[in-house]
C-alpha cells in the first residue's frame, strides 16, 4: 500500500457522505502563518451551504500541505520506519491538479520520492519513485461514479475539499454550523464556515473551513480538538490556480525501466453511509451516531496479555512490528465491560479488550466504554 493509496485523492472533488475519521501524525507542528482578514460582505452559514453545495469548477492546479498534532503516545518508535510511519508524523506536501471528473491527478513528494496517482478517462496510474512500479487500472463504462475504496488504515484527506466533503456529511441535528471570521488562504479572500459537535463526549472541538469567497471552493480545512485553540489537523493550499491545467498533466510517461503491472479496478461495496464498516467489512460494526460514532471490530485473537501473532501481516503494516512492545505501551484499563488496552489521543480512542474486539471512535475513552458493555 502506497501513501498515495491510504488516501482517497480521486475523491476530492466528489460529494461524499461518511463521517469525519481523522488519524494521523504525532510530530508537533505550527499551524499556518495566518494573514490580515479582509472585509467581506456578510454571509449567513446557510449561504456558505450552499456555495459549497452547488459551486462548479473546471480547473484547479495548486500545492497542499496537509499537517498533524495529534499529541500519540511515544509509540512511534516501536513501529520500524516505512510508509505507516510516514502517515504518522510529519508534513506532507502535495501537487494536485483537477479537469473534470475524468482528468485528475495527485503527487506526493516527500524525502522518500515522488508517488503518483493520476486519473485520465478510464485509465488510472499509480506510480512510486522509490520503487519505480507502476500500476495500470481500466476502470468500467461507469466510471465517472467511481471512487477507489479507502484501505483499511484510516485516509487522510489529501486536500481541502476532500476534507469538506466528509465534514457535510457528518451535519445533522448534532452539529451547530455557524459562520466564524473571514481570511486570506493562498492568496484568495475566503469565508470561514464553523462545524461543531453538540455532544460532550467527541473529542472534536470544531471543523473550519476556509471557503473561497468568489470560487466557492475550499482552501483550508481545520480539525480543533477539545480544550485546544491550535488544529490537531490541518489541509490547506499554500497555493492556487484556477485555470484548466493542460493535458499532458494527465498522461503518464513511463520512466526507464519502470514495471507495469495490471490490475482491475476495485468499487466500494453498497451500504448506507455511517452503518457499513470501512470498505464495507461486515467483520465492523458502527455503534452510535454522528459525532460519536463507535466502530467496532475484532483481532484475530485476544489480547490476554499475550497477543495473538496474525498469521500474516496486513495490507500497509509495518514488518517486523513487536506487537508486545506495542500493546505493552498502552494503558492497561478495565471495568464491568471487561479489561484491555487503551490508546488515546486529541481526536481520537482506540480501545483493544483482552477479549479480541477493537473499538475506535473520535469520541472519550467513556464512550467507548460504554460501547463495549453492549
Amino acid at each position: 500500500m502506497s501513501v498515495l493509496r491510504s488516501r482517497p485523492v480521486l475523491r476530492w472533488l466528489v460529494p461524499a457522505t461518511a463521517a469525519v475519521a481523522v488519524i494521523g501524525g504525532g510530530a508537533a507542528v505550527g499551524t499556518f502563518a495566518a494573514e490580515a482578514e479582509p472585509s467581506l460582505p456578510p454571509r449567513t452559514a446557510a449561504q456558505l451551504l450552499v456555495d459549497l453545495q452547488t459551486s462548479r469548477l473546471e480547473g484547479l492546479s495548486g500545492t497542499v500541505v496537509q499537517r498533524a498534532d495529534l499529541g500519540l503516545p511515544p509509540l512511534v518508535g516501536l513501529v520500524p520506519g516505512n510508509e505507516l510511519t510516514t502517515l504518522l508524523t510529519g508534513t506532507h506536501t502535495l501537487r494536485v491538479w483537477y479537469s473534470g471528473p475524468d482528468q485528475q491527478r495527485v503527487a506526493l513528494v516527500d524525502t522518500l520520492g515522488e508517488q503518483d496517482i493520476i486519473r485520465n478517462g478510464r485509465d488510472l496510474w499509480t506510480w512510486q519513485s522509490r520503487t519505480n512500479n507502476a500500476t495500470h487500472r481500466t476502470l468500467g463504462g461507469d466510471a465517472g461514479a467511481w471512487k477507489p475504496a479507502p484501505e483499511p488504515a484510516a485516509s487522510l484527506p489529501a486536500t481541502p475539499q476532500q476534507a469538506a466533503d466528509l465534514a457535510l456529511g457528518a451535519i445533522d441535528p448534532s452539529t451547530e454550523v455557524s459562520v466564524g471570521r473571514s481570511a486570506t488562504v493562498a492568496g484568495q479572500d475566503a469565508y470561514e464556515l464553523v462545524l461543531q459537535p453538540r455532544d460532550r463526549d467527541s473529542l472534536v472541538h470544531q471543523l473550519r473551513i476556509a471557503i473561497d469567497a468568489k470560487q466557492h471552493v475550499p482552501l483550508r480545512f481545520e480539525v480543533l480538538a477539545k480544550g485546544s485553540d491550535r488544529p490537531a489537523f490541518e489541509v490547506a493550499f499554500t497555493q492556487v490556480d484556477y485555470r484548466r491545467p493542460d493535458a499532458d498533466q494527465f498522461t503518464f510517461n513511463p520512466p526507464p525501466g519502470v514495471t507495469v503491472s495490471e490490475e482491475k479496478a476495485e468499487r466500494p461495496a453498497a451500504g448506507k453511509p455511517g452503518h457499513a464498516g470501512p470498505a464495507g467489512d461486515p467483520q465492523v460494526r458502527a455503534v452510535g451516531s454522528g459525532w460519536t460514532t463507535v466502530l467496532v471490530g475484532r483481532l484475530d485473537g485476544g489480547l490476554g496479555g499475550k497477543p495473538a501473532k496474525p498469521a500474516a501481516p496486513a495490507a500497509g503494516a509495518a514488518e517486523g512490528m513487536d506487537m508486545s512492545k506495542l500493546l505493552g505501551g498502552l494503558s492497561a484499563v478495565s471495568g464491568d465491560w471487561g479489561s484491555g488496552r487503551l490508546l488515546t489521543s486529541k481526536l481520537f480512542s482506540v480501545l483493544l479488550t483482552d477479549d479480541g474486539r477493537v473499538l475506535a471512535g473520535a469520541v472519550t475513552p467513556e464512550r467507548l466504554y460504554q460501547a463495549a458493555r453492549g
